[in-house]
């Protein structure tokens, strides 16, 4: 079973543009959040992942839009992590309206997994055991 968690984001004013929605590039952000709080759901967050050399880099990212939403909407984001590969984790998103108001978008990063200095290698014991809880 992957490891899955749901975060739920309210729309800032400064996230809106000149039609009132959400602005589009905004969703990356988003995404970025929901990767972080399910990191931070698993007891280690993505900040000790670093300090024990594992790091992250996009490699990456698509977003479908499927829905409108406005400011002070509250969302739904449910953010399900998996390996890709032997060297590269998959996180696919899925917003919605909370409550039922429909869907907002939904897309996928990838990412590297890799040392220190750049360089790719296979995850850690603890990380796979970490996304496999």
């Amino acid at each position: 079973m992957p490891l899955t968690h749901v975060h739920y984001l309210r729309i800032r004013y400064s996230e809106t543009d000149q039609m009132g929605t959400y602005y589009n590039s905004r969703v990356l952000e988003w995404f970025e959040r929901g990767r972080t709080e399910l990191c931070r759901t698993t007891g280690v967050p993505y900040r000790q992942w670093e300090k024990r050399g594992v790091m992250l880099p996009l490699v990456e990212a698509h977003a479908e839009f499927l829905g409108t939403a406005v400011y002070d909407d509250l969302l739904k984001m449910t953010t399900t992590v998996s390996m890709q590969s032997k060297a590269r984790m998959r996180f696919d998103v899925v917003i919605e309206h909370a409550g039922g108001g429909g869907p907002v978008c939904r897309g996928r990063t990838v990412h590297a997994v890799t040392d220190t200095s750049g360089k790719p290698i296979r995850p850690p014991k603890w990380v796979l055991e970490l996304i496999r809880e």
